[in-house]
């Protein structure tokens, strides 16, 4: 089992103060989670610069990801080391990921720049149910969204700050590699954690 934050910002999306050096940092000093999917907005670079320093730390597993901003609402890509080309609808971001064998994610589907109800209309693999910076009903919301379509539920901090780092996360049935993960995802062995305090 691993456990995994997959919705993280660095400062490589331009509204993160998340340092790529201190993430690693606090991954590798973490007692409990180790991973964690680098998904800035629009850009790849963030993940390139923190998968590079993660190379130090046996332990620590970064995997790339990317929310692409599309018209209709955010929709996060994991698994994919290539940055679509813009500007792209839902259906072009469905059909990129899949031609990469990527992994969709509805990130929080009731805050602002989510897909809301107009998710249900597209060939994902999951759907972001737990938010740390979603409040309450937003998370109610997502769980029920997700149980309409029948999709696993998954959790992500969507830090931008990094007293918002690792404060809830994803446990996956799956090896530490990319690959198990994935696979994991899609079969929906998961479950979905907040730290205490």
């Amino acid at each position: 089992m691993i456990r995994i934050d997959l919705h993280v910002h660095t400062f490589y999306s331009g509204d993160s103060k998340v340092s790529p050096r201190l993430l690693v940092d606090i991954l590798n000093s973490h007692p409990l989670v180790k991973a964690v999917a680098i998904t800035d907005h629009d850009t790849l670079e963030g993940y390139k610069t923190t998968a590079k320093l993660a190379k130090s730390y046996e332990d620590v597993l970064v995997i790339p990801g990317i929310e692409i901003s599309a018209f209709e609402g955010h929709v996060i890509v994991l698994g994919v080391e290539e940055k679509p080309v813009y500007p792209m609808n839902v259906e072009e971001v469905v059909d990129f990921a899949r031609e990469r064998d990527g992994v969709i994610v509805v990130p929080h589907p009731y805050r602002v720049c989510g897909l809301g109800d107009l998710a249900k209309g597209f060939d994902v693999d999951a759907v972001e149910t737990l938010n740390y910076r979603c409040n309450r009903r937003e998370n109610e919301l997502a769980e029920k969204l997700a149980k309409e379509m029948n999709l696993p539920g998954v959790a992500g901090s969507d830090a931008h700050r990094h007293d918002e780092l690792l404060r809830v996360y994803t446990e996956i049935e799956a090896e530490h590699d990319l690959s198990s993960i994935l696979k994991g995802l899609r079969r929906g062995l998961v479950k979905v954690k907040a730290l205490k305090g």
